[in-house]
């Protein structure tokens, strides 16, 4: 596996990460704890040193971060551990909307992760979503006194706009942004990727594969468990649905033209926006991941970026959140 430079920090990680999320959370039940075990596991051996997690994951169980902790353990100096703070899960019917960046709170979080992580140190600690209460410079403060003291390598921010990025940049540096982006997602490319270069961050797009739309295997919201996030999101509704699956198909004929998956083309596009980015694609599966991991040595030429642009000018049809969330992250 190639590998990349995260920014001018000087972060250096393979060209394509792993998110553990769907181990636990949010595309239906878990799974066995022991599979996600393997999967990454056989990631370290497919190169994959960037692992991302967060206390989120694990509804405040630490179940995610646990996985990973027990996963790595045996080389654990040969990756790079990301996790997250940011949320209050003491309320189970507000997860996702209550937010708690205060630099107590941080401090918490960050010791618990490092017990579940089974580490003395995180080595990217970001802020899932940014706290309306909370002054960023705080924030920033905190995580700065973390680093100072060894438990935390470098700092993140999550889903954050333009001028929070330079608010934190300011009091102590930012090294990597992490913000949904892929060929069905473009919000970031007007106004925060601009910041992003010119501040020398990393940038790490999560759900590269737009929650799976961008795979072989798709199918209407309806048909996904009741605890899938599938079955509710605008993408896989209607109308909204039968747009993306004719645009996938397209998509698929360009990638199967250069020998290679949909997925892989997605991959492949997000790797070719710059230098400095690194997509954390996430998976149970090993099959998907040695697909994925192939697609960091997939090159796409100008005519074939400018298809797939042709093919999706705005990114897919439907809203990637439900308006509650945007409503709640609105503030960013």
């Amino acid at each position: 596996m190639k590998t990349r430079t995260l920014g001018a920090q000087g972060l250096t990680v393979s060209a394509l990460g792993l998110g553990t999320m769907g181990m636990t959370m949010a595309y239906g039940p878990g799974g066995d704890p022991a599979d996600s075990i393997a999967t990454i596991r056989r990631a370290h051996e497919l190169g994959v040193t960037f692992l991302d997690t967060a206390e989120l994951y694990g509804m405040g169980t630490g179940s995610n971060e646990k996985i990973v902790g027990e996963a790595v353990e045996g080389f654990r100096d040969e990756v790079v551990l990301a996790t997250k703070f940011g949320f209050d899960l003491t309320r189970p019917e507000a997860v996702g909307i209550a937010l708690d960046s205060r630099p107590e709170h941080i401090r918490e979080v960050a010791e618990q992760s490092l017990r579940h992580l089974r580490t003395d140190h995180v080595d990217v600690l970001y802020q899932h979503r940014v706290d309306p209460a909370v002054p960023i410079e705080d924030v920033a403060g905190a995580v700065g006194e973390l680093v100072a003291a060894g438990k935390v390598r470098y700092f993140g921010l999550s889903e954050a706009g333009p001028e929070t990025i330079r608010r934190a940049h300011a009091v102590f540096p930012v090294s990597v942004l992490q913000t949904e982006y892929s060929v069905f997602e473009r919000d970031v490319e007007d106004e925060v990727l601009p910041v992003v270069r010119e501040l020398g961050i990393g940038f790490v797009p999560y759900s590269p594969l737009g929650r799976g739309f961008l795979t072989s295997a798709v199918k209407p919201g309806a048909e996904y468990p009741e605890d899938d996030m599938r079955r509710t999101d605008a993408r896989w509704q209607g109308g909204n649905y039968t747009a993306n699956v004719a645009a996938i198909a397209r998509l698929t004929e360009l990638a199967e033209s250069k020998g290679a998956t949909v997925t892989q083309l997605a991959l492949a596009w997000l790797l070719a926006q710059d230098e400095h980015t690194v997509p954390i694609p996430g998976t149970r599966s090993t099959t998907r991941l040695a697909e994925n991991a192939a697609a960091a040595d997939l090159v796409l030429t100008d005519a074939d970026l400018a298809r797939v642009r042709e093919i999706l000018p705005h990114g897919a049809y439907g809203d990637r959140y439900p308006a509650v969330l945007r409503d709640a992250w609105a503030s960013a």
